[in-house]
């Protein structure tokens, strides 16, 4: 079931612009400065909370799931930048004791609504496993249980005698050839961005460019090697949304729809349009 924003009139569009995204070190490249800009409000969340966000005026654009546009109606898509892969992520990972084909429980943190849907997808399409879903913090080591973890806890804190892993990002793109999003700029119905899109890009720009400092300051504090840490920003992930990322998420939100994670699917409505 779709959530439903309260939409406003034009006139009482806010002058500054409120945006949401989430806390982790990957989005650090991305709204790199935004925080000087006298036009932008930036707050920061979980994942899971972002939609929320904008479904109850708390926000006006947000660094949504992908999976989460199709749970509201008329949200529109920045094709600007966003968070994806195009193979391996380092950062979402499947870890099991007993080879990934005889999962039947996933341990998933529900903070992350795509990566669980990601999971979902890939557990069903390339196994044909359909796992019982069950809260991370609930995890055993039963020998059938497989653990999905995402961001810091990957890198700094990998489970031990988890030999069995599977990458999630390389998995989508050896079933589908497609690189993967996680998470893209979407805007509430009624709020008119102006120049946003520009600026978005221009904040990347200039975060890919002062990497060193996001590592000093976002990467290191939370105990991250820095050399991983520069290679996890400039290598494994991918932040500009073009066409290709646009196919994949309308390939994905077909895949999430086949398997039951949402209702229907609603065709991708972007700003330029």
């Amino acid at each position: 079931m779709k959530a439903i924003l309260m939409d406003r009139p034009a006139e009482t569009l806010p002058r500054i612009l409120r945006l949401s995204a989430v806390s982790f070190f990957n989005t650090a490249p991305l709204v790199y400065g935004l925080d000087r800009d006298a036009r932008l409000r930036l707050r920061f969340g979980v994942p899971s909370i972002l939609l929320s966000d904008l479904v109850e005026d708390r926000a006006d654009v947000a660094l949504l799931p992908v999976i989460d546009y199709q749970r509201a109606p008329d949200l529109r898509i920045i094709p600007a930048t966003g968070i994806g892969c195009d193979g391996p992520t380092l950062t979402v990972r499947l870890f099991s004791r007993t080879p990934i084909e005889s999962t039947r429980i996933l341990a998933a943190d529900a903070d992350s609504h795509t990566s669980v849907a990601l999971a979902r997808i890939i557990l069903q399409k390339q196994y044909g496993i359909t796992p019982d879903i069950i809260p991370l913090t609930d995890a055993t080591d039963a020998a059938q249980e497989t653990r999905l973890l995402i961001g810091d806890k990957v890198v700094t804190d990998e489970p031990i005698g988890f030999d069995h892993q599977l990458d999630l990002g390389a998995a989508w793109k050896s079933m589908t050839g497609l690189p993967f999003v996680f998470a893209v700029w979407t805007v509430r119905p009624g709020v008119e961005i102006g120049d946003l899109s520009p600026r978005l890009s221009e904040a990347l720009r200039l975060g890919l460019e002062n990497v060193d400092e996001l590592i000093r300051r976002d990467a290191i504090p939370r105990r991250w090697p820095s050399d991983i840490a520069r290679n996890y920003l400039l290598k494994y992930l991918k932040f500009t949304i073009g066409e290709p990322q646009l196919q994949a998420i309308r390939q994905f939100h077909q895949m999430a729809h086949e398997i039951g994670i949402i209702d229907q699917v609603d065709p991708l409505r972007l700003t330029h349009e």
